[in-house]
This record gives C-alpha cells, sequence and structure tokens, in this order.
C-alpha cells in the first residue's frame, strides 16, 4: 500500500545514505537512487541534499517526510479498526513514567490516544529513574517514558529526544527578559526543586559543585504538581524541568522558559522505553507508533 519511491525515501531517511539503506533494503544503490530521484521529479524540488557523508533532507525533504509518516500511522489506526483487532480493543497497556511526565504530559497523551482507542485500558505508574528501570526489566510495565542521561541494561530505547534543563518561572520575573541566564543569578530568589533522586537534580548539583557555587533551595520536593504550585503562588520563585513537562501550562498560566549557559543542564533526553527482547502486541505497537509521532511534533515545536 505505499509505493516503492516512498518506501525508499524512507530507508534513506532513517538510514542517512545510499549505501546504509541499500544494505538494510537488500537493494542496489543505483536502484534507490533511481526511484529517489524520480520522487524528486514528481513532488517538484529537492527531497535530499547530497553530502559527502550521505544524505541530508532539505526543508521540502522534511515536510513531505513529516506528511508520510503520518500518513502511515493513520493507514495502521485505519487498517486496525477496519480488521477488528480484539487485541487493540481490549488491551491493557501497563505505563511506567518518572514524575515529570505524569504532571502533564503523559495523561495528556493518554486521552488523545484513547480518543481513537477508546477500549484500551492504561495503567500507570510513576518511580525514579531507577524504579522505571526495574518496572521494565522486570516485566511489569509494557512502556516507559522517562528522561535519561544514559542508556539502561535490559531496555531497548524506541526513541529519543533532546530534554534539556530549562528555568521556569513567572513571566514577570526580573531573569525572564533575558533569554540565557547566569547561573550565580539564581541564589538571589527562592528556588524550589526536585529531590536527589531525579536527573535534573543530579544535573543541577553537578553544575553548581563546578562552579563551586552551592545554592540552598528554599523547597524540595519528589512531585512536581507541588514545585509547581508553589511556583505558582510566589511570584520570585523559579524551579526546574524539562519544557516537555510544562509546555502545555506556560502559556494557561503566564509562565517563562529560560536556559542556563550550563553544558551539564542539556545532557539529559526524554527515551520511549519497552522491554528488551519482547514482541509488542497490537494495541501497544499501535500505542508506540502514537507516542512516537506525537513526541516527535513536540520536539520540533521546542527547538528554537
Amino acid at each position: 500500500m505505499i509505493s516503492t519511491e516512498v518506501r525508499y525515501f524512507l530507508a534513506v531517511v532513517e538510514a542517512g545514505s545510499l549505501s546504509a539503506a541499500s544494505d538494510s533494503l537488500f537493494v542496489a544503490v543505483s536502484a534507490i537512487s533511481r526511484q529517489i530521484k524520480r520522487l524528486e521529479q514528481q513532488v517538484g524540488v529537492p527531497l535530499f541534499a547530497r553530502q559527502a557523508r550521505g544524505m541530508i533532507l532539505t526543508e521540502a525533504g522534511e515536510i513531505f517526510a513529516q506528511h508520510v509518516r503520518k500518513n502511515l500511522l493513520d493507514m495502521e489506526y485505519a487498517l486496525a479498526e477496519i480488521k477488528g483487532l480484539t487485541a487493540v480493543r481490549r488491551t491493557l497497556i501497563r505505563v511506567a513514567c518518572t514524575d515529570g511526565l505524569a504532571f502533564s504530559l503523559l495523561p495528556r497523551l493518554i486521552a488523545a490516544f484513547r480518543d481513537v482507542h477508546p477500549g484500551v485500558l492504561f495503567d500507570v505508574r510513576v518511580a525514579s529513574p531507577q524504579g522505571v528501570a526495574t518496572l521494565l526489566r522486570s516485566g511489569e510495565c509494557d512502556v516507559a517514558l522517562q528522561f535519561s542521561l544514559h542508556a539502561e541494561r535490559g531496555v531497548e530505547v524506541q526513541a529519543s529526544w533532546p530534554a534539556p534543563v530549562r528555568l521556569v518561572m513567572h513571566q514577570q520575573h526580573p531573569l525572564a527578559q533575558v533569554q540565557q541566564i547566569d547561573f550565580t543569578a539564581l541564589g538571589h530568589y527562592p528556588l524550589a526543586l526536585p529531590q536527589q533522586n531525579t536527573t535534573v537534580r543530579q544535573l543541577f548539583e553537578l553544575a553548581s559543585h563546578m562552579r563551586g557555587q552551592l545554592i540552598e533551595p528554599v523547597m524540595t520536593c519528589d512531585n512536581f504538581s507541588t514545585l509547581f504550585h508553589f511556583l505558582l503562588r510566589t511570584p520570585l520563585a523559579v524551579t526546574i524541568c524539562s519544557a516537555f513537562t510544562v509546555m502545555h501550562e506556560v502559556e494557561t498560566h503566564g509562565l517563562a522558559l529560560r536556559a542556563v549557559a550550563i553544558d551539564q543542564l542539556n545532557q539529559r533526553h526524554l527515551q520511549l522505553q519497552t522491554p528488551s527482547g519482547r514482541p509488542p502486541g497490537a494495541a501497544l505497537q499501535l500505542f508506540l507508533h502514537f507516542l512516537n509521532a506525537q513526541l516527535d511534533a513536540l520536539a520540533r515545536r521546542l527547538t528554537p
């Protein structure tokens, strides 16, 4: 149901070069190149910039790839509905996540998925990064979303997106008037931080120690909702999190997200994880595709 040209196009997008796509498809490089050129003739513009080290999508190529992936996802949903997959209609998906993702993002994603598949049930467990990895390895969850600094043993990373740490404050806050904040300025304002078992706090402490400046928070908590509501009621307060955590709340509550000029705070990634070696069932496969597409779109919105 997908043309050869589009199939080869997606293979080159994923592989990054004609030769790598040739290896994955078991098709000659020349054949793939002909199909790509034919597709570009149909579209009317170049989809790739040919470089010595590979093939890079042009702006038109990015748009085309986005629409192709969306159409494929829509097709999968339609086929699942047409076939009447009982497994999709009455399946419990067990999700594990860290606290920041449980605050707003994951509930929104699950609600949007259930608009399409209302029969799918969800069990969500919130844990520390170490706890999420344990749930995956023990088979107690089917999929996990968490902010991570490194690969976990016994866990397959299905997709990953940069998730640098951001400062959150009111739009009228003095620090909100600059786009990138000096770390030393934080010591002048009430700081609300997550506790030590979170990757965001670990990165913050690392940055603090490297600069020889220990900033004592006025409040710590392992529940981001508590930090968030303290921030809303304290005009000069600052907290930290990923933009993924609060992107839907920033405009609603008149908040600002600002970067800090510290490399350590840019090391985290949001990872979509599954247990290693376990093939997903029909419902989980649809949910994984859905999460991948939705988080891809959100990540593009967050890219400056």
